[in-house]
């Protein structure tokens, strides 16, 4: 990044409140030029509220944002210009067939009716969709209406590109097929890509990633310092008693535990080691145990208490309540 080339994204002390809920709680960071930035996170963390504040869906209720080096309340409509949005939910016209979807694309953006038809046969290409067309939306998979979705996010090519998790519904081998494209895409168009995902996989793609929880950003580096940060192994064991494993665990071996997905887990430096001090000295008989090197579920577990999983009962909780705010507020 050039003294004359500001930051794709810029936001400082980010609120969003609605009523009495705090949807996002003073977040900061910078996203550079040319980087894949991810939020990690439960559903209901305050992700996709960010991104729609970066996109100027909503409108702030304190703090700052700069995208492309204009501000997204005062300079809505340069913001608009310079960006591309995915939307989590489905957002093309069935009924229209894949060119046609572009085209509208295009006359909404006001982008010269000169290149249209180029740029048109270059982004359906680059996303595979060049033989479909002529072919009307509502027939696509679930995959392809997806990557349709990404090409018309770049048909005025977009600074930024806002990817709300994009893979979200797929199956793993389209998610993969995805994810390819955006590599592709990060070589050929030059432009910043900032996704919001749950998935772990998706997160290791990215240059950095902010973990975000309960509307505050937790921690933020690139995956492989967060994973090496932990520092430690996360062991799980199947007890015929948890309460008195967990129990045991903090008061002999001064280790926190918790239960997550049928299982005591907890974080311990050198796992493999640990094992048979905990055969030899835990009165809870143990049925099984497993041994893995750290995760990004690991990071999270680390600085929030618990796994992504376990947080998206709470995250749905929290959503659902901000949607009652929302609602009861256009009543009144």
């Amino acid at each position: 990044m050039t003294a004359s080339s500001p930051p794709a994204i810029e936001v400082d002390d980010l609120v969003k409140t609605y009523g009495d809920v705090d949807a996002v709680r003073g977040v900061s960071f910078t996203v550079p030029p040319g980087e894949v930035f991810g939020f990690l996170g439960p559903n209901g963390a305050g992700k996709s509220t960010t991104i729609n504040m970066l996109c100027t869906l909503a409108r702030p209720t304190s703090g700052t944002a700069r995208v492309s080096g204009f501000d997204v309340v005062g300079r809505r409509d340069d913001v608009r210009r310079h960006i591309g949005l995915v939307f989590q939910d489905p957002s093309l016209d069935g009924y229209l067939t894949a060119a046609q979807n572009l085209r509208v694309h295009a006359e909404l953006y006001g982008i010269d009716p000169r290149v249209v038809a180029t740029r048109m046969d270059q982004m359906l290409e680059m996303v595979d969709l060049a033989d479909r067309r002529d072919q009307p939306v509502a027939a696509f998979s679930g995959g392809m209406k997806r990557r349709l979705e990404i090409a018309r996010g770049l048909m005025h090519s977009p600074r930024v590109l806002f990817l709300d998790e994009p893979t979200i519904g797929l199956d793993p081998q389209t998610r993969s097929s995805i994810w390819n494209y955006i590599r592709e895409l990060k070589e050929r168009e030059e432009i910043t890509i900032f996704m919001t995902t749950h998935y772990m996989d998706e997160a290791e793609m990215c240059d950095r990633i902010a973990i975000m929880d309960q509307g505050e950003i937790v921690v933020l580096d690139t995956p492989e310092a967060l994973k090496a940060a932990v520092g430690a192994d996360r062991v799980r064991i199947q007890t015929d008693d948890d309460e008195a494993a967990i129990e045991q665990l903090a008061e002999r071996f001064d280790v926190e535990a918790g239960v997550s997905e049928g299982a005591v887990t907890f974080l311990v430096p050198a796992g493999e080691e640990f094992v048979p001090r905990l055969f030899a000295e835990l009165d809870v008989p143990i049925k099984s145990v497993n041994v893995s090197r750290p995760t990004l579920d690991d990071v999270f577990m680390s600085h929030t208490g618990t796994t992504i999983r376990d947080a998206e009962e709470s995250g749905v909780q929290a959503r659902n309540k901000i949607m009652m705010q929302v609602m009861t507020g256009a009543r009144r």
